[in-house]
């Protein structure tokens, strides 16, 4: 990949509005596309470049619709490709983006060249298929909330909190103990445990309803599957750590239907060149998250640096001396 972007760094026309990079990564957006006879659309973030960026440029965010919105904006087929690269993030937007995306077509196949997490996950599980390598992986679907404390933003999952507060109720009725719970306690905010068991509850709803929509359509158990697999993926307690690996045979563990992407080696050629390509316009390029579809259509967020100048402290003047 770096000797075909070389060649084309060395061939650029400048006279074309597409950048090197542009070229190799649509070259092989349009090859998948070309040889699945799917659309093919790639949302994929910078976040496992080592950028110092806010969470909130790398996440899943309510602004990613208008990015899909224009990716979709000239694909006829009803058929979709989703290359997802992704920590996650809101929840109501993977939602939102992926209403949007099944408004738009019959069949969604999600692959993972590397790692969907999160809110990744629960696009991945509205899908009607999951493309994964021996190493793809998902993860748990438990909120995660992000609290202020006298030492700065801490973020613990939903569960973890309650938890810990229903910890320090039993350890409080010993009143030697309440000095030691007290900076914790006042951290929870008014109505911060109401919200973080509706947040799993809405993401295990979620999850249930578009696995028995979708995924496991026309099975006999369908709602035990989908309840079943929703709870799994959203159970804090059994996973111990919002970033644990899922992988596939954990997922078809859970009765998902997922294609091993080394099945198909063309496929799994292109679908990772697809990643690499992306990940080449993440390190040279300001592009710190992606939405593009095999047409070129394409939607970029991009960060730039800005050096600020800093006055150069000037010498006080000092009195002249008296004769």
């Amino acid at each position: 990949m770096l000797g075909e972007l070389s060649e084309l760094q060395r061939r650029n026309n400048p006279n074309t509005s597409s950048s090197p990079v542009d070229l190799l990564r649509r070259k092989y957006l349009r090859k998948l596309s070309e040889h699945t006879e799917r659309a093919t659309i790639v949302y994929a973030t910078a976040w496992l470049e080592d950028l110092d960026l806010p969470g909130s440029a790398l996440s899943v965010t309510l602004g990613d619709v208008q990015g899909f919105m224009e990716a979709c904006s000239n694909i006829q087929e009803r058929n979709l490709d989703l290359i997802l690269s992704s920590p996650g993030g809101s929840a109501d937007a993977a939602e939102s983006i992926m209403s949007y995306l099944r408004s738009r077509f019959d069949h969604i196949r999600v692959i993972v060249p590397v790692a969907a997490m999160s809110a990744a996950t629960m696009m991945a599980l509205a899908a009607d298929e999951i493309v994964m390598g021996s190493h793809s992986q998902l993860g748990p679907i438990d909120p995660q909330f992000t609290i202020s404390t006298p030492e700065g933003p801490r973020t613990a999952p939903g569960q973890a909190i309650i938890d810990q507060f229903e910890q320090a109720k039993l350890e409080c009725r010993d009143p030697a103990n309440i000095g030691a719970w007290l900076p914790i306690l006042r951290s929870l905010l008014p109505g911060l445990l109401a919200q973080c068991a509706a947040a799993r509850e809405r993401a295990e709803e979620f999850a249930k309803q578009n696995l028995e929509t979708y995924m496991f359509a026309g099975q006999e158990d369908a709602t035990a599957k989908s309840e079943s697999a929703a709870a799994w993926f959203s159970d804090f307690t059994a996973f111990k750590s919002h970033g644990r690996r899922v992988g596939r045979a954990e997922a078809r563990s859970q009765g998902l239907t997922v294609t091993d992407l080394e099945a198909d080696p063309v496929l799994q050629d292109l679908a990772l060149s697809v990643y690499h390509a992306t990940r080449l316009t993440f390190t040279t390029t300001g592009t710190v998250k992606l939405i593009e579809n095999q047409h070129g259509r394409a939607f970029l967020y991009q960060v730039a640096q800005v050096q600020v100048p800093f006055p150069v402290p000037q010498p006080i003047p000092q009195p002249a001396p008296q004769p």
